[in-house]
């Protein structure tokens, strides 16, 4: 079938449960959840909008945002995927200080859902879950791609993001036997193993140092902060060969000398990292890029090639992912009568 024919009976399906260009159906982030996609499914989609950005079917501009702080972003993340039919943008504000100084989320937004043929809205949902959930899928695949048969995992960070880690990695990493997990705050730790030891056999390790975690995984994470200066937490002579880091936060929580050492520097989008290091977010500079998360996935570029390698991936988040994801949450919630219709 067709581009073109595909579209219009997709906008056929839609049209039989929502009158576009007159109404939007909007989700709360309890109905996103209520639909209950679950982490295989999630792997699913978001291996998909993976392999199609590393195809180069897409259109994506780099995310541009607005810091009123610091430590705070929001960024646009508009995407089209014309595979899945599916176009919209991401609208997504991080505020570090929010669960203690207010005691709400880190991270809020929405996602929209547009009708390809004419442009017209026809989805609003939450876009906090969504995020939550394809950030660890990408590097659950991302580890999948480029150290299958690892038994170690280390995580940085304990609080959402690295919850979910956890949980994902083991559903990619099928070797795995240990998951070593570090944050600042030893509450946060306790309350990660609380939650998922009881749904894994892996065993989950609470580390005393960043740098048992450095030293003792064969893959690593971290979703921590995203400063423009380096913290250097992870030191580089903790780092060895044949290790791979997947850092979700920049080059924020580790020694730039890591990257630019590594025998291969991957990112999830070019064009994302060198606005990034245009605003700053790479004070040494931005490291030779290698090649893009995707093209490893859709096999147009060779991960890793020998045990000895050492590889650092840097995934930020892409727009492919939430839109390929919010629009089959979408389709989902038509097709089960979820959601409340709105008036445009």
């Amino acid at each position: 079938m067709s581009q073109e024919a595909n579209t219009k009976t997709d906008r056929d399906w839609i049209s039989n449960k929502l009158n576009i260009g007159e109404e939007m159906l909007y989700l709360t982030q309890d109905e996103v959840i209520d639909l209950n996609i679950d982490r295989e499914a999630i792997l699913k989609m978001t291996k998909e909008a993976l392999i199609e950005h590393g195809e180069k079917n897409y259109e994506m501009p780099a995310k541009i945002g607005v810091h009123p702080y610091d430590e705070v972003f929001y960024h646009a993340m508009p995407a089209y995927i014309p595979k899945k039919n599916a176009v919209g943008m991401k609208w997504v504000e991080c505020y570090p200080s929010n669960p203690k100084k207010f005691n709400l989320p880190q991270t809020t937004g929405l996602l929209t859902v547009n009708d390809v043929e004419s442009g017209v809205p026809i989805g609003l949902m939450d876009c906090a879950w969504i995020t939550a959930m394809r950030t660890p899928a990408v590097t659950a695949l991302t580890a999948e791609a480029l150290h299958p048969n690892a038994e170690t995992f280390g995580m940085f960070g304990s609080g959402k993001q690295g919850v979910e880690h956890v949980k994902f990695i083991g559903h990619t990493l099928k070797n795995l036997k240990q998951i070593y997990i570090y944050d600042v705050n030893e509450a946060a730790m306790d309350n990660l193993i609380k939650e998922v030891q009881p749904i894994t056999d892996i065993e989950i390790i609470k580390a005393e140092s960043a740098e048992q975690v450095a030293r003792n995984c064969e893959v690593l994470s971290s979703a921590t902060v995203i400063l423009r200066d380096p913290l250097s937490i992870v030191k580089d002579e903790w780092i060895s060969e044949g290790q791979t880091i997947i850092p979700c936060d920049l080059n924020t929580f580790w020694d730039p000398n890591i990257t630019k050492r590594a025998d291969k520097y991957l990112v999830d989008s070019k064009e994302e990292h060198e606005l990034f290091s245009e605003m700053g977010y790479f004070p040494d500079g931005l490291p030779t890029i290698y090649g893009e998360t995707g093209e490893v996935l859709s096999g147009n570029i060779k991960g890793r090639e020998n045990k000895d390698q050492l590889i650092v991936c840097s995934n930020v988040g892409m727009a492919v992912c939430d839109i390929v994801v919010g629009r089959e949450i979408f389709n989902k919630a038509l097709e089960n009568n979820r959601g409340t219709k709105l008036k445009l």
